[in-house]
């Protein structure tokens, strides 16, 4: 599934936003969604399921692999499992797109049963590291054979007898923490996962509404996740809260546009994923936060801010796993704060989609802010509001979080800013525009500067 396509969007300076919405379920949910519903033996039923060019590869490689998933209305999805270890030997490459959760997790979920799948994507995706990833997985016992530093195209070849194993992660990855736990799934005895810092905690509450036997204890300082194999997984009904990751850029744009106030409603507060919150707040932002019950596990509220003065910060570098998406955002937001905003401790946004910080380093620079790159981060020069020029092109790099966010930039602009490319943003936020302009903002494809 390779979608990518030129597609230039413009955003105009604008105030005033104003609007209440309900945006799309959360992606990194609804992939898990998906995969643990294709490894149960009946129906799992998903509601609020994210609509977006990579859940939908997900989507196409479950049913490749031998799952039955059916869209009954929008968001509305079934799906009939083939059990753990029943995946079905696919007779072609399967082709994630730019999933780069859904490939990492489907090579940990393949890893263990005995079949060969070759899995590979777009350019964006063909270029990112999976290292971190095989490293364990190899550890059960599979072979996987891809191209230098591991690259897709690649094939795995599952393991007939796999091997339990115990790994303590080199970095926070929740990717890689959870590629283990699936790979643990159809593994005999005992499969751990030791962590040091906390990453997104979603794969382990699903599993254990899915009926497998986790659990999880401190380690001296660390977290210590232990799966028990052979887990047979019962089919649930999953109801996926908005996506945090989505709201912030709504959220930003109450922040940019000046007289502004947004409600996003039924957003998942997993405290692993708020921290692009939690430091608005610190930076001045005024945001109400009415919880709601959970949903399927997960912590949801709505959201409403309004425009506020902000202040520059210097964010806890050990905050970086519950907001390493959200850092392209937050410093399109300090760019209107007063004073320098430092993002340090963040060396992980370089093998995202693209090196998010250079790409952020640089469109700043076109739009007149000024900024300093470390290996590990960046500071953004903060000059207040008024002080963005615009009047630029930036290049969004096929990467759909540094397009919304000089989109949103460009909202507090003295000119207009021009994405070169924003068709990746339908990989995560398919209905980012529509929901912009529907607030009153005017992001529009094509037209001059």
């Amino acid at each position: 599934m390779n979608t990518q396509y030129n597609q230039t969007l413009i955003s105009y300076p604008i105030n005033n936003l104003k609007g209440t919405l309900v945006i799309s379920g959360d992606k990194s949910i609804s992939h898990r969604a998906i995969i643990l519903g294709s490894l149960t033996i009946g129906k799992t039923i998903i509601t609020g399921l994210l609509e977006g060019e990579d859940v939908k590869a997900t989507i196409g490689a479950v049913q490749k692999l031998g799952a039955s998933v059916k869209r009954i209305a929008p968001g509305h999805y079934v799906v009939q499992g083939v059990g753990t270890g029943g995946y079905f030997q696919p007779d072609n490459v399967i082709d994630c797109g730019n999933a780069g959760t859904g490939v990492r997790l489907l090579i940990g979920a393949v890893a263990t049963t005995p079949i060969t799948v070759t899995f590979t994507g777009d350019s964006s995706l063909r270029s990112r590291p999976m290292g971190r990833v095989t490293e364990p997985i190899r550890q059960f016992g599979t072979k996987i054979h891809g191209r230098e530093s591991d690259q897709l195209p690649m094939t795995v070849i599952g393991t007939h007898d796999p091997i339990p194993i115990s790994y303590r992660l080199p970095v926070p990855s929740a990717q890689v923490k959870s590629a283990i736990l699936l790979a643990g799934l159809n593994t005999p005895g005992q499969t751990e996962v030791i962590e040091e810092s906390s990453t997104r905690d979603h794969t382990e509450r699903m599993l254990k509404a899915f009926g497998a036997e986790l659990t999880i204890e401190n380690q001296r300082g660390a977290k210590k996740i232990t799966l028990n194999g052979y887990a047979e997984l019962q089919p649930q009904k999953v109801v996926v809260p908005g996506d945090p990751s989505s709201a912030a850029f709504l959220i930003a744009a109450g922040l940019l546009a000046e007289n502004s106030t947004i409600t996003v409603k039924n957003v998942g507060m997993n405290p692993t994923r708020t921290g692009v919150f939690k430091t608005l707040v610190e930076m001045g932002a005024q945001i109400d936060i009415e919880e709601l019950p959970e949903q399927s596990g997960e912590p949801v509220a709505n959201l409403t801010v309004r425009y506020s003065s902000l202040q520059g910060i210097t964010v806890p570098p050990e905050r970086a796993p519950t907001m390493i998406d959200e850092y392209p955002i937050l410093a399109a937001v300090a760019s209107i704060a007063n004073g320098d905003t430092v993002m340090r401790g963040i060396k992980e946004m370089r093998i995202k989609e693209t090196d998010r910080i250079h790409a952020m380093v640089k469109g700043l620079e076109e739009c007149g802010v000024e900024t300093t790159e470390f290996e590990d981060g960046f500071t953004v020069h903060g000059q207040g509001p008024g002080s963005i020029s615009g009047d630029c092109t930036c290049r969004s790099y096929y990467d759909h979080r540094i397009a919304m966010s000089f989109l949103c930039l460009g909202l507090a602009a003295r000119k207009p800013v021009k994405v070169d490319d924003g068709s990746a943003i339908a990989t995560s936020f398919p209905e980012f525009v529509r929901s912009m302009n529907f607030c009153g903002a005017k992001v529009q494809e094509g037209g001059q500067l």
